[in-house]
């Protein structure tokens, strides 16, 4: 009887380092219907959420993060590799691991530590343009590299082995039909008649800037029956954005609860979002594909995970690159998207409601314009990423583990 593929994914922090583990889970799924796959991550981030609702087991070690703003406690770094790279190491023993991938994020790092330790073959993954901290120091660890992007082999030791696969998103972005699916997208959300659909994602946590700027945007444009906006704000923040949205007339007061805008329980995402003939505001939006179909235009942040779903589905947006990302990673991402005309991006100091308004109000009113937009963007390798990471995976898999364990 076979043993069955055990593949232990390392991936935390945000939802940019989570997303692209799941797609990738997704696809040896496909490949391999009894392959065991198991996530490592911290405590700390949305991988305690997200990776168990996705169904997979999650696996936690003690990590901190690559950050220069810990102060002094960088100085622990160190001694927390080793002692997470020894709960992963004690993981991947439990899991049986053949094959160990870092998708980046530190919480990864204790992942590829850890199969350094136990004789695994490993592999990771660079999402962005300018690679992370701890995909830096993994890639001294590994001899398997893979990236999203061309430009990131040369900030990676041993970048020059590096295999562009592209980034792993979920199927139903890689194969998803806008225009087919757009009918039920705007009942989905209550779309007023006639409306044009302008939607502000913030990232997995949301981004106060961009919630700032749509509720000035909504205030502004309260009168108007021809535009709606679609505010994903993150939890944390829907309860102030509704009532800021409902003072300033610009949606609908609903008695829902805090919960509700997330499409739940078969109802529309607006029915429950405070929405009104201007805006609606959620706090996450669980069908990533209907947002992108009722969308014609995406105000966003320029996490690498975002800028290839807009490539891959088409979908024209105006990017607004977080500015503290290490290494200004995200305008480097962004610069993918606005240098081929598929974006426009606008710096996170510019962004508020007037600009935004100078910026926009010309587009909606020039379908033509977010036409060519939604086909200037390449697709690349992003649509079938996922299989390339998991073919890569699949074949290490099959590679001898080595003969003497590390210890460190």
């Amino acid at each position: 009887m076979r043993t069955p593929l055990s593949v232990v994914i390392g991936a935390g922090g945000t939802g940019g380092h989570i997303y692209p583990g799941l797609a990738l889970a997704e696809a040896l799924r496909r490949a391999d219907p009894d392959a065991v796959i198991s996530f490592i991550g911290t405590e700390r981030g949305l991988e305690t959420t997200l990776i168990p609702a996705a169904g997979y087991r999650l696996h936690t070690v003690d990590m901190i993060p690559f950050d220069p703003a810990l102060g002094a406690k960088r100085f622990l770094l160190p001694a927390a590799l080793l002692r997470s790279g020894a709960q992963a190491r004690s993981v991947l023993r439990t899991q049986k691991a053949r094959v160990v991938v870092g998708m980046g994020g530190y919480p990864s790092a204790p992942a590829i530590v850890g199969a350094k330790m136990a004789g695994l073959p490993s592999v990771i993954h660079e999402s962005n343009a300018v690679p992370g901290r701890a995909n830096q120091f993994a890639a001294r660890l590994t001899e398997h590299l893979t990236v999203a992007f061309d430009g990131s082999r040369a900030h990676l030791s041993g970048g020059e082995r590096a295999l562009t696969v592209g980034m792993p998103i979920a199927a139903s972005l890689a194969a998803l039909d806008r225009p087919a699916l757009r009918e039920e997208a705007r009942r989905a959300f209550g779309i007023p008649e006639g409306a044009r659909v302008v939607l502000f994602n913030g990232g997995s946590l949301g981004a106060a800037r961009l919630t700032a700027a749509a509720v000035g945007l909504a205030a502004r444009w309260r009168g108007r029956g021809d535009v709606h906006l679609l505010i994903k704000t993150g939890p944390a923040a829907l309860a102030e954005t509704r009532q800021k949205l409902i003072h300033a007339g610009a949606a609908a007061a609903h008695p829902y609860g805090a919960d509700a805008g997330a499409g739940a329980a078969g109802r529309p995402y607006g029915a429950d979002a405070g929405a009104g003939p201007v805006a609606q505001a959620v706090p996450y939006l669980d069908r990533m594909d209907l947002a992108y179909a009722v969308a014609d235009l995406v105000i966003c942040r320029a996490g690498s995970a975002t800028i290839a779903e807009l490539a891959t589905t088409g979908v024209p947006a105006v990017l607004v690159p977080y500015p503290y990302a290490p290494g200004d990673h995200q305008t480097h991402n962004a610069r993918v998207l606005s240098d081929a005309g598929a974006a426009h991006l606008v710096p996170d100091a510019e962004t508020t409601a007037d600009r935004l308004a100078e910026l926009i109000d010309p587009l909606l009113a020039n379908p033509a314009r977010l036409a060519v937009m939604g086909r200037a963007a390449d697709p690349g390798n992003h649509a079938r990423a996922a299989d390339l990471l998991a073919q890569t995976v699949i074949r290490l898999a099959g590679q001898p583990t080595t003969t003497r364990e590390f210890t460190p």
